[in-house]
């Protein structure tokens, strides 16, 4: 057997997408440079073969433009029905799924669907399609892709509405470039063959010039041999080919909130492309900084979204020196090239950040994109608010003067050699209160005030001695050195005391989900904790019994979901994704819904309300909320496991009790029905050849048999209606020797050899009680008595009054009752070991009896051993009814 080598074995990773596209419907894009190249008439023509061949062609939307050569090619072919009756009418993607067709035709790819549609794009519906096994063939123009859409702009000057990202152009199973010379489509628009002729003309001026057209074929030529590359390495990988590997380049991407960083992000798509390289998109922040305003707020999130669309990876990182953070995120990553933006214009008082990486980038390529310059106004840069610059700007003067006064008083009592220490604290004071450039400026104010007020001459910016000159560069050296650390040291604590929040945060819905018990509560903490630690109004949604995605706790509890909503938290809930405010499903309804997942089922849906202007939700808030959630689906799946798990005992108990029914049938009806059988079939057989004696005999055994067969099916009707509450009690005064002598002369009669000694206390007062019940109850106890005392042992009944109850006993001489069997024997169907030589019976009398005094409100306890070590005693307790005046 040969061995496989590593080199030899296919791509893992290869191979498990290879699987995964096996579960999924094809994806075809025909591809084209411009409008009316032939991408929807090849498409067409292509069908049509599958069609005659036998495939199931469905047409579900199809824009012919007025062509009457593609018109008349989808005739024939089978056509969804649009949700509008328009020529422009919208796809009607649920009409979609109900037919399942084998190849489903969906033009324009890049078609931006109606307001209040599931998706707000046409490749969404294809994606849905797609997950649910559906083949879809679809055209695409190559102006139509995010990355390309500003160079698009640059060669044409018309700009691009509508665009799709490039992630949905690589992850098509195939690609069919539709091309024509620039000059055959440009005398194709002439014709009449591409537009009408009052569209024709505007399109003249447009997109069909010979150099635009020629740089769009270019492009997409490009995008199609970058998509057969892909398609190559993927064989090679599956296949463990020795081939054409990739190079392995990767790039980071530095974006933050300014304008030119969507020019990065689209450059650095197109790099990407071009190498065939996987790229990863960072934005930084400084720990403890102030937060963005809501534009740079939003700009970054659409800057973020974009590099998503096409095809990136991001990330979002805190760290005090962005040079040092980048570069160890690069190094982590085995990132070869570096992305950054350079804005125009020179900026004197701060370090470049692209020059900083340049220095110490190393072996990694740095790309350096230019900005182009644009005014500059005030409101376009992030200002402090006047408390904050009042407090940047006012400690250091603040700090100085008061240090300079002190000195120079201090300095006409004692002449100190060290007043330059005093600075060093007021530099430390504002480092540590007001941040870094407080602590810059107190520096450089602490110099001038130690210079002019301190060394000689004084009243002079000059130094007359070089040992003063070189203490004063001593000075602020340690002074520039002493305000970095404090200020970084305040950004440090700054830092840990947000962790700290955050954990506590953690920690307190910890706590109140350990406290919470039951499925419901655990929901209401959810809700109300999400909202306390995000400051919005929440809605936590849960699947009922039938598998209905319904609202379950809100907070405030006043919140309604209209059917939209609902709508967008079901996706959510089967997609396993985010739905809802600004994400790709149901982007316009005021809740983002986030599912809650476990590591082995989706649990239920949170949904956060949105103001009408609100951005997206910033990063600590959204950390925030998937750790909560995080939190929340632990204890969901922990309610969950507890409610399977009582489910499960009560289960148990049910089969428990159903076995021992089970096992009380088979033994107390089949054999008294065999007794009775056999003395039937005797007497009918040989009744005239028998003795007198023995036919009195025969006749007595079924008299007895059905006698037990009668208490048997009365003792399983008797439980039933206690179980079921249907047993009514009256508590009306009884005389208690009256019912012991009538249920002791039943039991004689039953077992004319039971011995029983009757001691009832004179002038014992009425009980409260059922008269009828309580016999029930003693005949139940003197046939249990008899059974395991023996039949030449008697039975002791007792009665008298103890304080405010009147207490029965009955008593047995048998072999008693274990002590952890005491509670077990009121058990339905327990059963102990043989008494008289009779089945131990049905193991319901004593569970009778107690659901009979409780009824009465009385109770009944049993007592081993009784007499001499031996023998059980029975007590029942009924409360006296009160003398008559």
């Amino acid at each position: 057997m040969v061995r496989q080598t590593e080199k030899d074995r296919p791509d893992p990773k290869a191979l498990l997408q290879l699987a995964a596209r096996e579960s999924r419907g094809k994806l075809t894009i025909f591809l084209g440079a411009a409008p009316g190249v032939g991408k929807t008439y090849a498409m067409l023509e292509r069908a049509r073969a599958l069609r005659a061949a036998g495939t199931d062609v469905v047409i579900g939307l199809v824009e012919t433009h007025g062509r009457g050569e593609t018109a008349r090619l989808a005739e024939g072919i089978e056509t969804l029905q649009r949700l509008e009756n328009t020529a422009y009418g919208e796809f009607d993607l649920d009409a979609a799924l109900a037919r399942r067709p084998g190849l489903l035709i969906v033009d324009e790819l890049a078609h931006s669907n109606k307001v209040g549609a599931r998706h707000p794009k046409r490749h969404q519906d294809i994606a849905e399609l797609i997950a649910a096994g559906i083949d879809i063939w679809t055209a695409l123009n190559i102006q139509h892709l995010e990355s390309l859409s500003d160079l698009v702009v640059r060669i044409a000057g018309v700009p691009v509405r509508e665009t799709i990202p490039d992630i949905v152009l690589k992850s098509a199973d195939e690609i069919v470039l539709v091309d024509l010379p620039p000059a055959e489509l440009i005398e194709r628009l002439h014709a009449g063959k591409i537009y009408l002729p009052d569209n024709a003309a505007r399109a003249v001026g447009g997109f069909f010039k010979p150099a635009t057209l020629t740089a769009l074929r270019e492009l997409a030529l490009r995008r199609a041999a970058d998509r057969v590359d892909d398609q190559m390495v993927d064989f090679l990988r599956q296949s463990a080919v020795d081939g054409p590997w990739a190079t392995g380049e990767r790039l980071l991407v530095c974006v933050g909130p300014d304008q030119m960083s969507e020019k990065v992000v689209r450059i650095a798509s197109r790099l990407a492309s071009g190498l065939n390289a996987r790229w990863l998109v960072v934005s930084m922040a400084r720990p403890g900084a102030a937060l963005p305003s809501p534009t740079d707020a939003e700009r970054l999130e659409e800057n973020l979204r974009l590099a998503e669309r096409l095809g990136a990876e991001t990330r979002r990182e805190t760290a005090a020196d962005f040079v040092e953070a980048i570069l160890r995120l690069a190094r982590r990553e085995h990132i070869t090239q570096i992305v950054i933006g350079r804005p125009a214009g020179r900026r004197w008082l701060r370090r470049s950040l692209p020059d900083a990486v340049l220095r110490r980038a190393g072996d990694i390529g740095v790309h350096v994109v230019p900005g182009e310059p644009q005014p500059q106004t005030r409101k376009s840069r992030k200002t402090l608010s006047l408390p904050e610059w009042a407090l940047t700007l006012g400690l250091p003067f603040f700090s100085v003067g008061a240090t300079t006064l002190f000195g120079l008083g201090i300095n006409a009592l004692v002449a100190l050699q060290n007043l330059s220490m005093l600075y060093l604290a007021a530099v430390l004071l504002s480092a540590v209160i007001a941040g870094r450039f407080s602590a810059l400026l107190a520096a450089g104010l602490s110099f001038v005030a130690y210079n002019f007020f301190f060394i000689e001459p004084t009243g002079a910016l000059t130094v007359a001695q070089p040992q003063e000159l070189l203490s004063l560069v001593i000075f602020i050296a340690v002074a520039l050195a002493s305000g970095q650390l404090a200020a970084r040291l305040r950004e440090q604590a700054d830092l840990s005391r947000q962790q700290a929040r955050q954990s506590q945060a953690l920690l307190d819905f910890s706590r109140k989900l350990s406290g919470a018990h039951g499925l419901d509560s655990v929901l209401d903490a959810i809700a109300s904790h999400l909202q306390s630690s995000l400051s919005r109004s929440v809605v936590v949604l849960a699947a009922n019994e039938d598998g209905e995605l319904v609202p379950t706790s809100a907070w405030p509890p006043d919140q309604t979901l209209d059917p939209t909503e609902l709508t967008a938290a079901r996706w959510a809930f089967d997609k396993r994704e985010p739905a809802g405010f600004l994400t790709g499903t149901l982007p316009q309804v005021r809740y983002l819904f986030r599912p809650i997942v476990s590591a082995q089922r989706i649990l239920g849906v949170a949904a956060l309300r949105m103001g009408p202007g609100d951005a997206p939700l910033p990063a600590d808030d959204e950390r925030t909320w998937i750790a909560l959630l995080d939190q929340a689906a632990i204890a969901l799946d922990r309610a969950r496991l507890s409610r399977e798990s009582a489910q499960a005992s009560v289960a148990r108990e049910g089969e428990k009790v159903q076995a021992a029914l089970l096992s009380s049938l088979s033994h107390d009806l089949r054999t008294p029905l065999a007794s009775i059988t056999g003395a039937i079939t005797t007497l009918r057989q040989l009744g005239d050849k028998l003795p007198a004696e023995t036919r009195d005999d025969l006749l007595l055994s079924i008299e007895e048999e059905s006698g037990r067969l009668n208490r048997f099916v009365a003792n399983l009707f008797e439980m039933t209606r206690i179980e079921a509450g249907i047993v009514k009690a009256r508590r009306e005064p009884i005389d208690l020797p009256t019912i012991i002598d009538a249920a002791t002369a039943r039991a004689r009669r039953l077992h004319p050899d039971l011995q029983v000694e009757l001691s009832i206390a004179p002038d014992l007062p009425h009980a409260l009680g059922d008269a009828t019940l309580l016999e029930q109850v003693l005949f139940n106890l003197l046939d249990n008595a008899r059974k395991y005392g023996g039949a030449d042992q008697p039975v002791a009944v007792f009665a008298k009054a103890e304080g405010k109850l009147a207490a029965i006993s009955v008593t047995d001489t048998g072999k008693g009752i274990p002590e952890a069997d005491l509670e077990k024997i009121f058990e339905k169907f327990y059963r102990r070991a043989k008494g008289d030589g009779r089945p131990a019976g049905t193991g319901l009398g004593l569970s009778i009896a107690r659901g009979l005094m409780t009824a009465m409100g009385g109770s009944i306890k049993a007592t081993s051993p009784a007499i001499r070590k031996r023998g059980t005693r029975f007590t029942l307790r009924l409360p006296l009814a009160e003398k008559d005046s």
